[in-house]
């Protein structure tokens, strides 16, 4: 009991202190953030209160409107910290992928499926809504990235249909900040089984790809890389 009681009084320091370099990191975008926390908790507690001195019980009713909130300003807190998190990440290479990285259960990510030298990149997401190539980097150059991947997928996978997202600002595009919920609102095509043995030969030719003997040295005059070879990453 006294070593989970020890461990239980380590872990709070350390949530105590994630908590205040978040609200550090949200104040650094968000100057009226302390302002904003403090107004909907006082305004939160103080209806409370005066609905609790109007029947009689603002005791009980203080109480309640003390949790209510705290509850309210942690919600808000939440809310505001996100965004500032996604305009801080907005424009950053590899964004996208951090995004998908925590967009959930359900998901299998994989970073960078192709890029190129301007580091326009396509991101490959597999779930129930089947594959989905989210790209970032300059809507004109990273198109042809999307068509070429999407070209490989048609081979590896032709049964299972591949949808392609750009992350951005631009008409046809997706927010980031919205990029989760967007990936969370397709329909979904495929089962948990489909989503498996589709995420199994992916993983196989991607392994088949990154074993494929190269020779060493300088390249022969006139010799090519077979299509659908590696790309650069």
């Amino acid at each position: 009991m006294a070593r989970k009681d020890t461990a239980a009084d380590a872990a709070n320091p350390g949530r105590l202190k994630q908590i205040a370099l978040t609200y550090k990191m949200t104040r650094r975008a968000d100057k009226k953030i302390g302002l904003v926390l403090a107004a909907v908790g006082i305004s939160t507690l103080g209806v409370f209160l005066a609905i609790g001195f109007l029947i009689g019980h603002p005791i009980y009713l203080g109480i309640l409107g003390l949790l209510l909130a705290f509850l309210a300003s942690a919600i808000v807190f939440g809310r505001r910290a996100e965004r500032a998190a996604f305009g801080q990440m907005e424009g950053q290479p590899g964004a996208a992928a951090a995004v998908l990285d925590n967009i959930g259960r359900g998901w299998t990510t994989t970073p960078a499926v192709a890029m190129n030298r301007s580091q326009d990149v396509v991101h490959r997401a597999v779930g129930k809504a089947g594959i989905v190539l989210v790209a970032e980097g300059n809507p004109n150059r990273v198109k042809s990235l999307v068509a070429a991947e999407k070209k490989k997928m048609n081979r590896i996978v032709a049964d299972v249909p591949v949808r392609d997202l750009i992350v951005g600002t631009g008409e046809g595009q997706v927010e980031l900040k919205k990029l989760r919920t967007t990936m969370m609102k397709l329909p979904r095509v495929l089962t948990g089984p489909q989503v498996t043995a589709t995420n199994d030969r992916l993983r196989a030719m991607g392994d088949l790809m990154s074993n494929m003997p190269l020779p060493k040295g300088p390249m022969p005059k006139g010799m090519k890389l077979p299509k659908g070879g590696p790309k650069a990453r």
